[in-house]
């Protein structure tokens, strides 16, 4: 996603009404398919073969290696992302250099997308651990943002001789969703995927994650899903995007912190108000989802080796609303 990047190199300037880029124009006329077969992203794409489950799948990714002697950085997406929005985090830090790796989740950006198959933290942490050995990677800093902060939690917690530090980017997970909310079945998130339109999209983004502003920056980010929407595969992609959320809910991993053996940051964007099942909280229920501006201190009085650091006014995408503000977060993060 080219005109990603350049985007992001714009700066943080807000816009009433935006104009679709012409990468986003090609997309909801046409579509893309499950793979993103004719989408380029910022940087370079490999892809890993392997089997999972009985199947023979395929995890993309992008890899910079490292200057001599310096470390890898494994960035890990969140649930409505796909590798190629790191990519100005991946040139920040690679001019530093750093290595770094960016796996497509199985079921995400460029990857196999397959329908019958069981999703778990644990088997994409796996998944990643064992494209970081195929690369040569023994041990690696891991930074993972949204749903890509459960990812991570879950690898350095299965992984803590090769995690150097632990580096959580506003994080989902930071609470036991089904304490607060009741359980959903897969039918339920796919009943949502199936009426969600460009327009619903827009518009949940716009309020979740950027307190009511949109900008070309933004708009760039939902063009893979517009695509998809548009695309041949529009049922195939509902589907998988319907049994990864079960996950969300099922496999929690608050309730592990207190085992996280490696340093770990905590980079909070205090506006943020994700919550996933606020809108279906239990009757009665008082406690708020989502209220990062609370959360973080609360999360790191549990983990052993914690630091916490809070970006107020910045929501769900620090790294998207401010660059600056966030790389000198991750850089101070990275220095501890």
């Amino acid at each position: 996603m080219t005109a990603l990047l350049l985007l992001l190199s714009c700066g943080h300037s807000l816009a009433p009404e935006v104009q679709a880029a012409p990468d986003q124009a090609a997309a909801e006329a046409q579509g893309y398919d499950a793979r993103l077969s004719t989408l380029d992203y910022a940087l370079p794409v490999q892809v890993r073969a392997f089997s999972s489950q009985g199947q023979d799948l395929e995890m993309a990714y992008v890899y910079l290696p490292p200057q001599e002697g310096q470390a890898v950085v494994t960035l890990l997406h969140g649930k409505n992302f796909n590798a190629d929005y790191w990519a100005p985090t991946a040139e920040h830090l690679q001019a530093q250099g750093y290595g770094v790796l960016m796996p497509d989740q199985v079921g995400f950006g460029k990857s196999s997308k397959p329908v019958d198959y069981q999703w778990s933290f644990a088997a994409m942490a796996s998944q990643t651990r064992d494209l970081q050995l195929s690369l040569g990677i023994e041990q690696s800093i891991v930074v993972g943002h949204s749903m890509g902060g459960m990812l991570a939690t879950r690898f350095a917690l299965l992984h803590p001789e090769q995690t150097t530090q632990l580096l959580l980017v506003n994080p989902i997970g930071l609470e036991n969703y089904l304490e607060h909310a009741g359980y959903k079945d897969v039918g339920f998130f796919l009943d949502n995927e199936r009426k969600k339109t460009p327009e619903s999209l827009r518009a949940y983004q716009q309020k979740n994650y950027y307190d009511g502003q949109w900008t070309p920056e933004y708009e760039a980010l939902i063009d893979i899903h517009i695509g998809w929407m548009k695309g041949p595969d529009a049922e195939q992609i509902a589907q998988v995007n319907a049994r990864t959320y079960d996950m969300i809910f099922t496999q929690p991993v608050v309730t592990d912190l207190e085992a996280i053996q490696v340093p770990t940051t905590l980079i909070l964007g205090t506006r943020d108000r994700t919550g996933p099942g606020r809108g279906w909280q239990h009757d009665g229920e008082r406690y708020e989802l989502g209220r990062y501006d609370l959360l973080g201190e609360q999360v790191v009085a549990r983990i052993p080796q914690a630091t916490l650091i809070e970006l107020e006014g910045l929501g769900h995408l620090p790294q998207v609303e401010d660059f600056e503000r966030y790389s000198q977060a991750l850089d101070q993060a990275l220095a501890q």
